[in-house]
């Protein structure tokens, strides 16, 4: 398996994923702005600027849900001075050739709360909109492009999200992988993007700066 986070997505969105061992692999950030942990099928990486024998020092060894329980998470925090955002369910889809069914609009950075958080946790932002909801693409963790969308309540119970979620992958170059991190308790969510053909890969955890 490859020392490069970058690399190791790039196995796992073409299905070939780290071995289900149950052990964890622990490799240096891709980038100062992302740290964090990805858990596979038995087999979880952890990405931090930390000494990996301290760092594995903190795992219970044989279980499989240490490195995402609270107790190593904070103290990764702890260590980093960094916070822990909620962990996500990780999928992601193949790119569609073509041009999306759904009319969409290019949009320049607003103050709206998902593009807000897209321009701080990922580079090269696009964003497009349609009557009702927005959606962004960018570069994140290791360089991955991960996809945002938002409905608005006069607009959600009508198939938008997922028509939205669909337009995506055409939006992508040709070849490339997109990805979404998605909170498991937003069931609408996560019925969204299953929809509109994204698997689910794993689980994350993110350490943002700040």
């Amino acid at each position: 398996m490859s020392g490069r986070l970058a690399d190791l997505l790039s196995d796992a969105a073409a299905g070939r994923f780290p071995p289900p061992d149950g052990s964890v692999t622990i490799m240096p950030q891709p980038s100062r702005r992302d740290a964090g942990v990805i858990a596979f099928t038995a087999h979880s990486v952890v990405f931090v600027d930390l000494d990996p024998a301290w760092v594995r020092g903190l795992l219970p060894p044989g279980d499989l849900s240490g490195p995402l329980l609270p107790p190593f998470l904070q103290a990764l925090c702890n260590a980093t001075g960094r916070r822990v955002n909620s962990t996500d369910l990780l999928c992601v889809a193949a790119p569609q050739p073509g041009s999306p069914e759904i009319m969409l609009t290019p949009a320049m950075p607003s103050g709206h709360p998902r593009v807000v958080r897209a321009l701080r946790h990922r580079d090269g932002v696009r964003i497009w909109e349609t009557p009702g909801a927005i959606v962004s693409i960018g570069r994140g963790v290791a360089g991955r492009c991960e996809v945002a969308l938002e409905v608005e309540p006069g607009y959600r119970g009508k198939g938008l999200g997922r028509e939205l979620a669909a337009a995506a992958r055409h939006l992508v170059p040709d070849g490339t992988p997109l990805w979404a991190q998605i909170a498991p308790g937003n069931a609408a969510s996560v019925r969204t993007f299953l929809a509109a053909g994204f698997r689910p890969v794993g689980a994350e955890a993110l350490l943002p700066i700040g």
